[in-house]
């Protein structure tokens, strides 16, 4: 593993031959792999074994804790702390208590949704390796691209230029390191 390189990328032109260069990769035994994209490819995270299962949890998590804590302050306010009986309406008017609870967890979902992907996504990042790729800008356009990071432990310089020359791709260029 060499500490200059990041990876290895290869630009394809088309999604057809990205997929392909994906599932190669996975057959080839690669399990640090990167792919970029102009746009959505609805298999593509799922080749790569990208998993997303964690973020609706998140946000069950924190909608519940939301409405929790909005549910008991009203109680808290309306029937221990200041109880007022007004027309004979029950301290604990739980009907009346519903749509404000029903919003802060919305509310509680959206920002912790929002919040663990930022985390889970390890954003903002300014800065990128790939960035420093010469063409890398179109990836954002009209080409698609595969990186194989140097941290995989199949990662042989050679042998993975080598693996991508096998896949007829547009250009393949090494990746520096940050820093």
């Amino acid at each position: 593993m060499t500490s200059s390189v990041y990876g290895i990328m290869a630009e394809f032109e088309n999604p057809e031959a990205l997929m392909d260069s994906v599932r190669a990769a996975k057959r080839k035994g690669f399990t640090r792999i990167d792919a970029f994209s102009p746009f959505p490819l609805s298999d593509l995270a799922e080749e790569m074994g990208v998993r997303t299962t964690i973020i609706p949890w998140i946000a069950l998590v924190a909608a519940l804790v939301g409405a929790g804590i909005q549910y008991a302050a009203q109680y808290w306010m309306n029937a221990v702390d200041y109880p007022l009986n007004v027309g004979g309406r029950p301290l604990n008017a739980w009907p009346a208590f519903i749509p404000s609870t029903l919003i802060v967890a919305i509310l509680w979902a959206g920002a912790a949704t929002l919040l663990g992907l930022l985390l889970i996504l390890r954003l903002p990042r300014l800065h990128h390796p790939v960035f420093e790729v010469h063409g890398f800008k179109r990836a954002s356009e009209d080409r698609f691209f595969l990186c194989i990071l140097s941290s995989d432990p199949l990662f042989d310089d050679d042998e993975v230029r080598h693996f991508f020359e096998t896949l007829s791709p547009k250009a393949v260029r090494e990746v520096p390191a940050c820093g």
